[in-house]
């Protein structure tokens, strides 16, 4: 277990933790909360030993392996897999072992070395880190493309994938999900529910934390509070705890305030000194609760638009890409034949795997790249506020809020002098000096605020809002969705925070296959649909004609055979016969239906076993490998549904029999 006592932690001037005591048990499943800045990472620094406490101590189990993801982003060339499986320390360890046995021509250690190699999982390391690759939303094209050839964002997925990797008895994901589309994130969501080990998680996404944790720790004014339970169980408990608070420090202040009394009137009278003093005493014993000042929650609004065109805009026969994007010089359409009406008031949420176009659309709308055909007809007076996945990258480093805000008063709109300014910076959380800090200096929460502040100043009527609160902590994501609610104008929202969506959207916009329609249903139908959509597509790849998903099947186990019936008397033995003959009859179809069940189980069981020898003896690589884990997983899938099928009918023919036996 993991065991913080009485642990102080600084950095530099800011106490982080104070006197902190806290058992983590293995295999609980953590969740790490609290507001930006509060020292969260700080925590996972001191676990991974980067950190060393100034007081107290940390105690971690010595042969624990740890998985972390790494914040850096790789500049190499190693191949997308090759990058992933390096991130099982153990195979590398083993790997290395073989190859100083080699070099050393030590026969004995060479022995040892393929043991290791073999407990480690070697024979389908390969499958299984390109599994996790493809779980995370990387198409089999790029298994084996260059890290160095990938965006920042998805060299962070390829460092997710590398953690993941990793044989970890305890794992730090700081922020894992804030790359991830929803359809990687529900895929990561269910492999962290199967992962064994302990699990610290730091994420500002509640329904991911309610998902996977059964503990939160909750880190405010470097006080470290444990509560049994997931964020939204977490939520409860504190308010509570905060309410109980409350009320015993009014109590207490009474308290006080009727002994002060006392001692102000009697401290002067011999009569009463003695009886004055011992007020004293009590008042200076007295436990002094603290009362209840958790920091304000922040809180904004959007402006009221000066017009709300209805329709907003309205999109016919429009191609969403990019112009001279192929080696040819051709156009790259991604999203094609567009007819969408955008009306006042509406709340869309805009669904779809990474890849798919969902930002490409949004640019185009935001007229960030012109549509490659069709048209957009915009109505008049519309006055549209994109928040782009990039538009912190593109604040200037050397800016000051206070200076950016007067440029953009300056240049986009409205006006405002400096003072009024000053004090609208002030409503998201740039008090005092802050309005003169170098915004390169500023955290990816604060600038998010800078950037959400800048769309509020321009009073939109049409919010275009791509992932938004990638740098939110929850207290502003929930501050955002009260402002979105209230909003007047249109929101059109790309994001992975499923709450978000679920808060603020009453219609979705689903974008896949180069089409953008019209989805029917909410967030559960489309996790729902990207399931169903997977397993279909495993099924097509391996030559299978898509079904339903089977249910989940128990173990196959024979049947029970009804015990042998009494010796009967000679004219009983007849109808005995008889019976038996119409049993016979009756079961035949579900006897030979389990025959045929039986021979299908037999050719799956050939057909895992030859890709099984064909990953361990290395005749099937590269791309081939992706390829036979995805047919691994059909065969798994088909043989459970033949083992229900199995169990089904065996239990009626059990019935059956019985039935017959009982007449």
């Amino acid at each position: 277990m993991i065991t913080l006592r009485n642990l102080t932690l600084r950095r530099g001037v800011k106490v982080v933790l104070d006197s902190a005591t806290v058992t983590l048990n293995p295999g609980e499943k953590i969740g790490l909360v609290g507001r930006n800045g509060a020292g969260k990472s700080s925590l996972f620094a001191l676990l991974a030993g980067r950190l060393h406490a100034d007081a107290g101590d940390a105690e971690i189990p010595p042969k624990w392996r740890m998985g972390e993801v790494a914040q850096h982003m790789p500049e190499v060339d190693t191949p997308a897999t090759e990058f992933v499986l390096q991130g099982d320390t153990r195979l590398m360890e083993a790997q290395a072992e073989l190859e100083a046995a080699e070099a050393a021509d030590d026969g004995e250690a060479m022995a040892h070395a393929h043991v290791s190699l073999e407990e480690a999982g070697a024979f389908d390391a390969r499958a299984r880190a390109q599994a996790l690759l493809l779980g995370l939303g990387f198409t089999t094209e790029q298994l084996d493309a260059p890290v160095n050839s990938f965006s920042g964002g998805w060299r962070m997925r390829l460092q997710l994938a590398r953690c993941l990797m990793c044989p970890a008895d305890l794992m730090l994901l700081d922020e894992p999900t804030n790359h991830l589309d929803l359809d990687a994130l529900v895929w990561l969501e269910a492999w962290l529910k199967r992962y064994p080990g302990t699990l610290l998680v730091i994420s500002h996404d509640r329904e991911f934390l309610d998902a996977i944790t059964t503990v939160t720790l909750h880190l405010e004014d470097a006080k470290l509070l444990r509560y049994g339970g997931n964020y939204t169980t977490f939520e409860e408990m504190r308010a509570e705890r905060l309410e109980q608070q409350a009320a015993a420090f009014a109590k207490q202040q009474d308290r006080i305030a009727h002994l002060q009394k006392f001692i102000d009137r009697f401290k002067a009278k011999a009569t009463k000194a003695k009886q004055a003093q011992s007020r004293v005493k009590a008042l200076a014993r007295m436990e002094k609760l603290a009362p209840v000042l958790t920091a304000s929650d922040f809180n904004f609004e959007f402006r009221e638009p000066p017009s709300l065109p209805n329709p907003m805009l309205a999109m016919r026969d429009v191609e969403c890409g990019y112009r001279a994007a192929r080696e040819d010089g051709s156009d790259k359409v991604i999203v094609r034949g567009i007819d969408r009406t955008v009306l006042a008031g509406q709340r869309i949420g805009i669904l779809g795997a990474n890849g798919q176009g969902k930002s490409t659309v949004v640019k185009t709308i935001a007229r960030a790249q012109p549509a490659l055909a069709g048209t957009v007809t915009e109505g008049k007076g519309l006055a549209i506020g994109y928040f782009a996945q990039q538009e912190m990258d593109l604040l200037h480093a050397d800016d000051t809020p206070l200076q950016h805000m007067v440029r953009l008063a300056r240049t986009t709109g409205p006006s405002g002098t400096e003072q009024e300014l000053r004090n609208f910076l002030g409503q998201f959380r740039f008090l005092d000096a802050m309005v003169h800090q170098a915004v390169g200096t500023l955290s990816g929460g604060e600038k998010a605020r800078l950037v959400l502040a800048s769309l509020v100043w321009q009073k939109p009527n049409l919010l275009l809002l791509d992932e938004p609160t990638n740098h939110l902590d929850l207290t502003t994501r929930e501050a955002l969705s009260m402002a979105l609610n209230e909003f007047e104008g249109t929101v059109m929202l790309v994001s992975h925070d499923r709450a978000l969506l679920r808060e603020t959207c009453d219609e979705f916009w689903l974008v896949a296959d180069g089409a953008l329609k019209p989805f029917d249903g909410d967030l559960d139908d489309y996790q729902r649909w990207l399931v169903e959509r997977s397993r279909e597509a495993a099924r097509v790849a391996a030559g299978k004609p898509a079904q339903p998903a089977p249910k989940k099947a128990a173990a196959a186990a024979p049947v029970v055979a009804p015990p042998p019936a009494p010796i009967k008397p000679r004219e009983d033995r007849k109808a005995a016969a008889a019976a038996r003959q119409a049993l016979a009859g009756k079961t035949r179809p579900l006897r030979n239906e389990l025959a045929q069940i039986d021979g299908k189980m037999e050719k799956l069981a050939a057909e895992r076993a030859k890709l099984e020898a064909g990953i361990v003896d290395g005749s099937i690589s590269g791309p081939e490998l992706a390829e036979a884990g995805r047919q691994l997983n059909h065969v798994a899938a088909e043989v459970a549904m033949l083992e229900e099928r199995w169990l089904e009918l065996s239990e009626q023919i059990e019935a059956m029999s019985a039935e017959a036996g009982g007449g």
